[in-house]
């Protein structure tokens, strides 16, 4: 992903989530996904698929029993 989708993704998920602390990251040596931090916490993985022509865009966070309350 280059720098200017990451930015329209950062965008759009800050807006959907009412979350401006949102932060994408380029990953080192990916260029088909992002890292999604909230502030710098990292939260999960954007991943970027293109498939006869069309992009698209999927938010994988896994969430670990130990967070959740009890």
């Amino acid at each position: 992903m280059d720098k200017t989708e990451i930015k329209r993704v950062e965008s759009y998920l800050r807006q959907k989530f009412q979350l401006p602390s949102i932060i994408v990251r380029q990953r080192p040596q990916k260029d088909d996904s992002a890292e999604v931090h909230i502030g710098e916490e990292f939260i999960g993985v954007l991943f970027k698929d293109t498939d006869e022509g069309e992009t698209s865009y999927a938010f994988n966070m896994a969430i670990l029993d130990i967070d959740l309350p009890e």
